[in-house]
């Protein structure tokens, strides 16, 4: 695990790169990735962190950003995705502590590709704004976002997926859900397309709502309690986010760790 405390500049390696980000500064921090790779990135505290990544023609990234921050924390981060490349990005959130984070992808070149993922379990404020933007022809663009929203939690998403004019043949889709269980929960999410050009695809899927009466008597009638249901259901819904990298032992970390957090958070 590579720790981060200071302003610095990053160019991964190929393969698996960890990082751990912890310090009472605001960071600014820049990745040029030109080789394929993985990449961890763990928050543990930081007020306001500023990141800027950028793909080079032909490369294919993954990257799972990591929040334990106990603080509230601001982030603001933007990638530049180049010809042929491929970014997959995605956001674990299962942390007891306000995030307010502003997500900007531009696929810049012809044949781009971004996935922009979340999961998050929401029992303060979870803020997300995120933008990707296909600038180039036959470039592809993607949002999935899914959220457990706890009493006294409130969530707000907006997403928004923008094709620009001349970008022909290319795709915006998202698809955005929230799941509570109880009264005393905020969610508000703002799916948007702004398409330019005619010969493209986009589509876009939201929902909110409650978990089924039904299933949750059916579950309590066999021994759980509300606090455990939920802590069940939480999981399902958001563990997928755990394999988003390759890594087998990250992964069972992961998990552990997130299943420790949604039952900690779910008996509260």
């Amino acid at each position: 695990m590579i720790p981060i405390h200071v302003n610095q500049d990053f160019l991964p390696d190929e393969g698996y790169t960890a990082y751990e980000i912890d310090s009472e500064r605001n960071l600014d921090l820049s990745f040029r990735f030109e080789k394929d790779c993985d990449v961890f990135i763990r928050l543990v505290r930081a007020k306001n962190v500023r990141i800027r990544m950028f793909v080079n023609e032909g490369v294919r990234v993954g990257i799972l950003l990591w929040n334990n921050s106990e603080e509230k924390t601001v982030m603001d981060e933007t990638y530049e995705v180049m010809k042929d490349a491929d970014l997959v990005v995605a956001y674990g959130e299962c942390n007891n502590a306000e995030t307010k984070r502003n997500t900007y992808v531009a696929l810049r070149g012809n044949h781009a590709h971004a996935l922009v993922s979340s999961a998050s379990l929401v029992s303060v404020r979870k803020d997300y704004h995120i933008d990707v933007v296909n600038f180039a022809p036959h470039t592809y663009g993607d949002m999935k976002n899914y959220a457990v929203v706890l009493k006294d939690g409130t969530l707000m998403i907006d997403a928004v997926g923008k094709i620009v004019k001349g970008a022909k043949r290319s795709e915006s889709h998202q698809t955005s859900r929230a799941l509570c269980f109880e009264d005393g929960q905020k969610s508000t999410i703002l799916p948007e397309l702004l398409i330019d050009e005619n010969d493209v695809q986009a589509s876009h899927a939201m929902s909110i709502g409650r978990m089924d009466e039904d299933q949750l008597y059916y579950m309590m009638s066999r021994g759980l309690t509300l606090a455990q249901c939920t802590s069940l259901i939480a999981t399902g819904y958001l563990m997928p986010i755990t394999d988003t990298l390759p890594n087998e032992e990250l992964k069972a970390s992961l998990k552990q760790e997130m299943e420790r957090k949604i039952e900690e958070l779910c008996s509260m």
